[in-house]
């Protein structure tokens, strides 16, 4: 049997895809951080040869790159995304976006985490984030102002929604339930300065479920 047939069933590079590698190096860069994503490193764990990643990639830097596209197609399209969904209220589209962050939203926050730790060792990356997190707080803006508030303080608005919940990721709080749904009503009254509907705190009350 020749050509790529061969490794039908073997250790050849034939055995895993595109995504395979994308998946090991992002479940790598979590847990480990971007020094250990190494093509000998991810051929190890996909049980392959280093030569499979060339079918895939030309180059590590190239790996970097689509680890790079793929949370921009994630974590920045899930909060700018969320915030253009129509609603009714300045409340509804906080917790339109705030359900982005949690259960099956869609926003990774581990790799947002791990990507944040790879800007700081790279110019590049610091770029890439600078701007994603410009384009995040802009869509917020932009929320705020469909609800009526002007640009200065939709700016600020925008700002305190997204500043406040990346902060209360990184000190990874430990809240239990009863008293999480205590300050739902008055998170979403803070944030917002309207006061929210029972239907958006019942709403995100149910994202925020363990």
């Amino acid at each position: 049997m020749a050509g790529k047939d061969k490794y039908k069933n073997g250790r050849g590079p034939a055995r895993h895809t595109r995504d395979d590698w994308i998946r090991t190096a992002l479940d790598t860069l979590i847990c480990e951080g971007v020094g250990n994503v190494k093509i000998m490193v991810l051929s190890a764990r996909l049980n392959t040869a280093r030569s499979g990643f060339y079918w895939h990639f030309d180059s590590r830097a190239d790996l970097l790159d689509r680890l790079l596209e793929h949370w921009r197609a994630t974590n920045t399209r899930a909060i700018t995304d969320s915030a253009a969904r129509p609603a009714d209220t300045i409340c509804a589209s906080i917790v339109n976006v705030a359900t982005s962050w949690t259960g099956e939203g869609g926003f990774d926050t581990r790799l947002d985490f791990a990507i944040r730790d790879w800007a700081r060792r790279s110019a590049s990356v610091r770029a890439a984030l600078d701007a994603s997190d410009n384009e995040r707080v802009g869509a917020l803006t932009q929320m705020f102002q469909r609800h009526g508030f002007d640009d200065k303080e939709a700016q600020v608005r925008g700002r305190i929604l997204y500043y406040t919940q990346i902060g209360h990721d990184a000190l990874d709080q430990k809240e239990d339930l009863e008293t999480r749904r205590s300050r739902t009503w008055h998170y979403l009254y803070c944030l917002s300065g309207q006061e929210p509907a029972q239907q958006d705190v019942d709403r995100l009350d149910a994202a925020r479920m363990p």
